[in-house]
């Protein structure tokens, strides 16, 4: 047999063989070759670890929801890896570090230095010549305790309950309410009105002619136009100095009083507060020479709306 013939007589089952191999070889139609799996970044320690770039970034997600306005962002510059530490300086502690390029959503910004969003739980300080700025980060300058808003030109209406002391000796219940104007940062002018019911047990009054009283029981209704000054004006928490000029009535008669005292308002939110306070209402109360000086005693816990 010639060679020729010999070529011919293989060349039907080598291609077959061939054909075979490549079949086997390709994937079936309709399928795709499975993708490599990606290799998970590892969980940053909590005493300093490397920004993976290539990971999906935690802040792409806003913390709060939908209703987060657009935040702002920056880019580390530079080469090798940046240090994010504790505080606004260079004497704070390192707490992680970004590789240049990674992208972080801005936090505050206190002077030269950037506060940036690490992870759902962690942020860190870096330099802002570190740093490539997207977007004006004016407005997000950090201070210590900031005062949150100006008050001033504000109304607020007060709702109050508490305790009362008629002459530091009997102890009755009080409802009263105020409206007051923010004249100034640290000034509040103001003015109340407040009832209660007046229970005093019998006692001698006056030992040297052994003269007793019954027990008294009347009403009292009083007012008072008061000047608040306002210590940290401003604050969530905002202590103030009180005193003031009124009257109260009381057995169908009207005595003039001074008052004075102090308190603090916790605000929940711009136009909410709680407030509590201590005064002191001094006045005299009696007939003829029977006139005595009062103390009484305020304490009350309420609620302000600021409008």
């Amino acid at each position: 047999m010639s060679a020729r013939c010999l070529r011919r007589g293989l060349h039907g089952p080598l291609t077959f063989v061939l054909t075979l191999g490549a079949l086997s070889a390709a994937p079936a139609r309709g399928q795709e070759a499975p993708a490599p799996i990606p290799t998970p970044a590892k969980a940053a320690p909590d005493s300093g670890a490397t920004a993976d770039s290539s990971a999906a970034p935690l802040w792409s997600t806003p913390l709060n929801g939908p209703h987060v306005l657009r935040e702002k962002s920056v880019r580390l510059k530079g080469e090798g890896e940046q240090v994010l530490r504790s505080g606004p300086g260079a004497e704070f502690a390192i707490v992680a570090t970004g590789a240049a390029g990674a992208e972080f959503k801005v936090v505050a910004k206190r002077g030269d230095w950037i506060d940036l969003r690490i992870d759902a739980e962690r942020t860190g300080w870096v330099h802002r010549d570190l740093c490539e700025e997207f977007d004006d980060l004016s407005g997000l300058e950090f201070r210590p305790n900031p005062r949150l808003f100006s008050r001033v030109g504000s109304f607020s209406l007060r709702a109050y309950t508490g305790a009362y002391a008629f002459d530091r000796k009997s102890n009755s219940l009080l409802l009263g309410g105020s409206l007051g104007y923010q004249l100034l940062d640290h000034v509040e002018i103001e003015g109340g009105l407040a009832w209660t019911r007046v229970a005093r047990p019998a006692e001698i009054v006056e030992s040297l002619f052994n003269l007793a009283l019954e027990e008294e029981r009347f009403h009292m209704l009083y007012y008072s136009f008061n000047l608040n000054l306002k210590l940290l004006p401003g604050r969530q928490m905002e202590p103030f100095l009180t005193g003031g000029l009124g009257s109260s009535i009381l057995r169908g008669q009207t005595e003039s009083s001074f008052n004075l005292g102090a308190g603090s308002l916790l605000f929940f939110s711009k136009h909410m507060a709680m407030r509590w306070e201590f005064r002191n209402y001094r006045f005299a109360s009696g007939a003829a020479s029977a006139r005595r000086e009062n103390n009484n005693v305020e304490f009350s816990l309420g609620s302000s709306l600021l409008f």
